[in-house]
């Protein structure tokens, strides 16, 4: 996949790919506010791309940690396999403020890569089915395609199955 930038507005998550030298592909779209779709599942339709390539970064706490999980877009979180996944007792969804402080995006728009605070960060296993997956680039209406070993190691993600 050949590296390609792009007038991105340079995102954190885009410049952290860029600074790590990734090869990684940016896809912007239009957003609609007025969408019934969930961010991810319109970036899936707005890009061509099959939904299950696609993955959305949540937050949870985790008995008192913030804990980034990163899931296809076409399922939830499992909140159980999260905490067991990283050690953790319970693990409830991360109110939007808080995620949004903590990683210095906006909710439909908050990446994996780039956060104000490095979080413990969980990939879903699924990732690893696809040589390329695609995540949020920082913004709405920006998605970035990598190879999932490449978004693992960026984030210092665990995989396990976290996704349902």
């Amino acid at each position: 996949m050949a590296r390609k930038k792009s007038a991105s507005g340079g995102t954190p998550a885009v410049l952290a790919l860029e600074q790590a030298a990734v090869p990684h592909t940016l896809h912007p779209y239009t957003h609609d506010p007025a969408s019934d779709l969930s961010y991810g599942l319109e970036a899936a339709v707005e890009l061509g791309v099959a939904a299950e390539r696609v993955f959305k970064t949540l937050l949870a706490d985790v008995d008192g940690e913030l804990v980034v999980a990163v899931v296809p877009v076409t399922g939830s979180l499992d909140l159980k396999a999260l905490a067991r996944a990283v050690g953790g007792k319970r693990a409830a969804m991360s109110d939007v403020a808080r995620a949004e402080r903590a990683t210095g995006y906006v909710a439909g728009g908050i990446s994996p890569l780039g956060q104000r605070t490095r979080h413990r960060t969980v990939l879903d296993g699924s990732a690893a089915a696809f040589d390329v997956v695609y995540v949020s680039a920082g913004r709405r209406g920006l998605d970035v395609a990598l190879a999932p070993s490449d978004l693992a190691r960026l984030t210092g993600a665990t995989t396990a199955t976290i996704g349902r």
